[in-house]
């Protein structure tokens, strides 16, 4: 596959000498798509369809409710949900059907037998209609672009491969995706050095922050109320930041 490289959000997002930059770049793609869809997108004939059949997570329904435009974010779910209760109805139907033994209809080769098979494939059938997410997607999609060109710049420019090596790393999520699209677009030589400088950065970090975690809660011996919290006072947001991204505390990309 090939990706567009986009080098300037990269290199500004290393600036900020987060604990992950990668979480920095996602944090702001969420936040521009959250406005796009409920802006002028919400009435475009394709989103409509995309929205219709994708829908959206908790976190981003969540978050679509928290910009207080209600209309927009109800004509979305309302068209979603006409969708999605036809499909549903037609999985429940088919999980009752088999488990009466009787004849599933179009969904017959899909639920097995009947009895538990029935039930099991339905409830599949159902996760899937509702595990997906068109704003994850499209997030998702710009990551890899973003994964991409960090690696783009750490094999063909020795000032972000010198910064990339001296910063805080990244969260695990992110060195997954990393080592994935290492693993896809670069050569052996290149996949080695680059295994070797995140495995650098990335353990480093982790040891630090539990350093500083661990101050964090010694700080609550009254032994130590009068010692300074050093960089320990965010450790546990900075901490979860790093196994499992950004989610909480203040915002990665240092905007309010």
């Amino acid at each position: 596959m090939r990706y567009h490289i986009d080098t300037i959000p990269v290199w500004d997002a290393l600036k900020l000498d987060s604990e992950c930059p990668l979480c920095a770049l996602r944090r702001q793609i969420e936040r521009g798509e959250v406005d796009r869809f409920l802006g002028g997108s919400v009435m475009e004939p394709e989103t409509r369809v995309r929205v219709n059949a994708k829908g959206f997570c908790q976190r981003h329904h969540v978050l679509l409710y928290a910009q207080q435009n209600r209309l927009g974010h109800a004509l979305m779910t309302h068209t979603h949900l006409r969708e999605t209760r036809q499909a549903a109805d037609k999985i429940l139907e088919a999980a009752e059907l088999g488990a009466q033994g009787r004849d599933a209809s179009f969904m017959k080769r899909a639920m097995g037998r009947g009895g538990q098979d029935a039930l099991t494939a339905a409830a599949d059938a159902l996760d899937a209609l509702t595990g997906t997410c068109i704003l994850c997607d499209s997030i998702a999609a710009n990551m890899n672009r973003y994964a991409y060109t960090l690696l783009h710049l750490f094999t063909h420019d020795s000032a972000f491969r010198e910064a990339f090596e001296n910063s805080k790393g990244v969260c695990l999520k992110d060195a997954s995706l990393l080592l994935r699209m290492a693993a896809e677009t670069l050569r052996g030589r290149e996949q080695a050095e680059f295994a070797a400088a995140l495995h650098r950065v990335c353990s480093g970090g982790l040891r630090r922050v539990e350093d500083e975690l661990e101050w964090f809660t010694l700080k609550f011996d009254y032994r130590n109320a009068n010692k300074p919290w050093n960089n320990s006072r965010d450790a546990l947001d900075r901490a979860i930041t790093k196994l499992r991204s950004w989610c909480l505390g203040a915002e990665p990309d240092g905007k309010k």
